[in-house]
């Protein structure tokens, strides 16, 4: 059997395992990517990039192609109707996505997962595996042995991996080698997604949406240049089932409207978070690490800041200049935000139930679609911004400011921006084009208003990068004329100093401290 060698074996061609794979070309890393599909998936599934999935796309270069191949920011809206073909009883604006927010540089898009893959899998030249699938799996002392079979050939392959990343999905088959059990209301049940194409501009182009909630299932918009999606509980006869049939019907258009069907997928919406991350050398990311309810688009989302937060102590590791145990902080930080993400999402679908229940009632008493109905939300989208852009760590891989006690709530759902240590950096303008979330990359970066003063405290042993930061930004985080914040590389604050340091060897000790390094 053929041997192959890789810093990195990442099991599942999805967004997550994409980006990861691009994450970690940034750093040098050498990954393999494999995935058991013969190409990427045609299905749209996912179809919101959220603004901080944006600001980690902004900062591998891939924020504006996204942004030029997905809707305008009209379509940043969701519409409640009777069918497609009736007007709105009620509408709300995606905070971030039809629009520009103050707290980020970016905006949040609409689009097809089958139009953000093939961006993401051209950010990397890391080799990448179709038609291959993992069928074993054994941890060794110095990392993982993991057997390949390419679907096409039959050939068997034999790959060593420092680390393995599982970013295959809810049916994750690392999770289930691992034999790591899930919490959670799981297969909440059985839904089917028909991509059809029909002439539907004169009911949709003056009242454009991302997302329209129908008495009939939901439809979207797949691309700017045509072809829709209708995503229904899955018909009881399913081989039996009248596709084009059933599309025009939950249309309401009667013979106005043909459909033509192009694609039937079944699928199950699942809903649980895994009891762990990680298994030694194997760490879960994505759906295999926890499945969310589609309501809100918060899941792949949940998703990419997984592996953002995870690279770079990937890197870390392999590069030398943190100890493996910097891993268990993966878990630590990300477990807690999967399960908050989770409850969101559960009630996001219940906010959605609510409005079509109201609805529901009024039909049932004959009652013609009023004008509006008033939403059980605020104008926020399911008040998600905050978990959003709010998310806050708590773990070894951060140091607690001892001027501020502990927020005992974690994450709620308005976004208070903040630079206590956990947060992640507010976005502030440092040049009237350059933000200071753009300061941040493979490195550490410590921002400071007096950087002469921080410059001596460098001493190489870390990737570490001093920025400037505009006198007027110091009050507003917090420091005075010589403080300083330590930004990790994924954005989130690691430390802060409010005034100058207190000795030479303060920056040492708080790098060696969040990488878990030895300390001379």
């Amino acid at each position: 059997m053929a041997v192959q060698e890789t810093a990195v074996l990442i099991v599942g061609g999805g967004p997550v395992g994409l980006t990861a794979r691009a994450l970690l070309e940034g750093w040098g890393v050498r990954a393999l990517l494999v995935e058991k599909r013969g190409e990427l998936s045609p299905f749209p599934r996912s179809r919101l990039v959220n603004v901080r999935s944006m600001e980690i796309y902004r900062r591998l270069g891939l924020a504006d192609r996204i942004t030029a191949r997905a809707f305008p920011p009209e379509y940043g809206r969701i519409r409640f109707r009777d069918t497609l073909l009736d007007q709105d009883f009620a509408t709300a604006a995606m905070v971030g996505i039809n629009a520009p927010v103050p707290e980020s540089p970016v905006t949040g898009v609409v689009t097809s997962q089958d139009r953000l893959e093939p961006t993401l899998l051209a950010a990397a030249e890391a080799p990448m595996r179709f038609g291959v699938e993992l069928i074993d799996l054994t941890e060794e002392a110095d990392g993982v042995a993991a057997v390949l079979v390419d679907h096409r050939s039959g050939e068997e392959t034999r790959v060593r991996a420092r680390y393995v990343l599982a970013a295959d999905g809810a049916n994750s088959t690392v999770r289930q080698m691992l034999g790591i059990d899930t919490t959670g209301p799981q297969a909440m049940g059985g839904f089917t997604t028909v991509v059809f194409d029909a002439h539907l501009n004169h009911w949709s182009a003056d009242q454009p949406a991302g997302v329209y909630f129908t008495a009939h299932g939901m439809f979207a918009p797949l691309y700017p240049e045509g072809g829709w999606a209708w995503f229904v509980p899955t018909p009881e006869d399913v081989a039996g089932a009248d596709w084009s049939g059933l599309v025009s019907h939950a249309l309401g258009s009667g013979d106005e409207v043909q459909a033509r069907v192009l694609r039937v997928q079944h699928w199950v919406m699942n809903a649980f978070v895994a009891e762990r991350f990680r298994h030694g050398r194997i760490l879960l990311t994505g759906d295999a690490a926890h499945a969310v309810p589609i309501v809100g688009g918060l899941g792949m989302n949940a998703g990419i800041a997984d592996v953002h937060n995870l690279c770079w102590k990937l890197a870390g590791v392999l590069r030398g200049w943190a100890d493996p145990s910097l891993l268990e902080t993966y878990g630590t930080e990300r477990q807690p935000v999967a399960h908050q993400t989770l409850r969101q999402a559960v009630a996001n679908t219940r906010l959605l139930l609510d409005v079509q229940s109201r609805r529901r009632e009024q039909r049932q008493a004959g009652e013609a679609a009023p004008a509006h109905v008033e939403l059980p939300w605020t104008d926020r989208y399911f008040a998600q911004l905050g978990l959003v852009l709010g998310v806050t760590y708590h773990s070894d891989a951060v140091l607690t400011d001892d001027s501020t006690p502990p927020d005992p709530s974690g994450m709620g759902t308005d976004y208070v921006p903040t630079a206590e240590p956990g947060h992640r950096m507010p976005h502030l303008w440092l040049t009237r084009d350059r933000s200071t979330l753009d300061a941040f990359g493979e490195w550490f970066t410590l921002l400071t208003p007096a950087p002469a003063c921080w410059e001596q405290h460098v001493d190489g042993s870390w990737p570490v990068r001093i920025e400037a930061l505009p006198d007027e930004h110091a009050d507003l985080c917090g420091l005075g004329p010589y403080g300083a914040l330590l930004i990790r590389p994924d954005g989130h604050i690691g430390a802060r100093w409010r005034d100058r340091p207190p000795s030479d060897a303060t920056l040492h000790r708080a790098l060696a401290a969040i990488t878990r390094s030895a300390t001379p």
